[in-house]
């Protein structure tokens, strides 16, 4: 199916991507929480496929604003990242990401990082192509 036969709201909601990892010993520092390099690469990571499922094109992480890291997470805890495109340009586009903490013994969750991270649409040679066509 076309992509321009879907308004971008529902291209939004059908991109949202939701990951759930465990915290494990492998993933933290030596304060016993996740390790603040490993969580900026699951958080590119997800952004990334909200991206490419937004627009079905080649994509490249061109930058990141402001990670906010409001709390440390620690092992023995699960996280869900949840990507969400929240701004299309014409050759850019720009996912919104958090990570939420939750105990893996009780309900509820709480987030604990947030960023935004840009990507921009490329053509076989590498140049920016519209993101929406």
């Amino acid at each position: 199916m076309d992509i321009t036969s879907f308004s971008f709201e529902q291209r939004q909601a059908m991109s949202v991507t939701r990951i759930v990892k465990a915290i494990f010993p492998g993933t933290t520092n030596h304060h016993n929480t996740l390790f603040g390099g490993q969580a900026l690469s699951w958080m590119d990571e997800a952004a990334f496929i909200a991206a490419t499922r937004f627009c079905r094109k080649s994509l490249v992480t061109v930058s990141t604003d402001r990670i906010d890291f409001k709390e440390p997470i620690p092992a023995g805890t699960f996280v869900e990242l949840v990507a969400k495109v929240v701004r299309v340009g014409r050759t850019s586009l720009t996912v919104k990401v958090d990570i939420c903490i939750e105990n893996m013994y009780c309900d509820g969750q709480h987030q604990a990082i947030s960023g935004e991270f840009k990507f921009v649409a490329i053509d076989e040679q590498r140049k920016p192509t519209p993101v929406m066509e």
